[in-house]
């Protein structure tokens, strides 16, 4: 499958390079456009993507194509390609821009596909929620979501709930690295080197995640498990709890709600 990229963001960029990563995409199977080539040439030079000259030349070029832009560009470069995605299927990032809205500028008759990743994707451990139209379906449904699945792990989810998923799963990596942040620097403060002490918190963070997704204990259940009476690890809890841990991640997730 090509794949074509309008926008060439942050996100775009950490989904092509977990394309490539993959080994399942060929960089020569990726084309990308968006003004200001300049911006994102020596990108597209390291990793091997065409270069394309215009929105509706990565169009031509592509059977998946992913629009990456911002919010406010979406109307114009739909507006460029509308005309050109017969045949395709569209798969958008644009944050808030509804399925419905998508058919507006594009016809009702074409397939689209509605995600938000995260930036794990660039490792191919990234969270995707999606919703297809009722014109994506079946045999291209299931290819579709194959395909996407080398980034990461795709759920469905209404679009209804589309804004708090993806605040969770968005915004958590950038909570993860400052928990492991804080974290292996406390230890440095404890005589442990950097390098170490980073890896050290990222394996036993990564692991943690592992366990939560394939044990049928709950969170809090495996918390217990962890927890010898007037262990350390109960003493670190019960240190958080004083210091209104708890408090602060509700308010931290109230906050990119509002």
């Amino acid at each position: 499958m090509k794949i074509g990229f309008i926008g060439v963001g942050a996100m775009a960029k950490a989904m092509i390079k977990g394309y490539i990563n993959s080994g399942q995409v060929n960089a020569s199977d990726i084309y990308v456009h968006a003004p200001h080539k300049e911006k994102y040439l020596e990108f597209a030079n390291a990793t091997g993507i065409n270069c394309s000259n215009s929105n509706q030349e990565v169009t031509a070029s592509s059977d998946l194509v992913i629009l990456a832009t911002g919010p406010k560009q979406v109307v114009d470069a739909l507006k460029d390609v509308r005309e050109n995605l017969n045949g395709k299927i569209l798969a958008s990032i644009a944050w808030q821009i509804s399925l419905e809205r998508l058919e507006e500028l594009t016809s009702y008759d074409l397939p689209i596909i509605r995600l938000i990743p995260n930036v794990n994707v660039e490792v191919n451990e990234g969270m995707l929620i999606y919703k297809a139209n009722e014109n994506l379906v079946d045999q291209r449904l299931i290819d579709t979501v194959k395909n996407l699945e080398t980034l990461g792990k795709m759920i469905e989810v209404g679009e209804d709930k589309f804004d708090v998923s993806g605040s969770l799963m968005g915004c958590t990596p950038a909570y993860a690295y400052l928990f492991a942040d804080i974290f292996s620097r406390s230890a440095v403060n404890h005589g442990l080197d950097k390098q170490t002490a980073t890896q050290l918190a990222a394996q036993a963070i990564l692991g943690s995640m592992k366990m939560i997704e394939k044990s049928d204990k709950s969170p809090s259940d495996l918390i217990d498990d962890v927890c010898s009476p007037a262990g350390g690890t109960i003493k670190g809890l019960l240190a958080l709890k004083k210091s209104g841990f708890e408090k602060a991640v509700i308010d931290c997730f109230d906050a990119t709600q509002e």
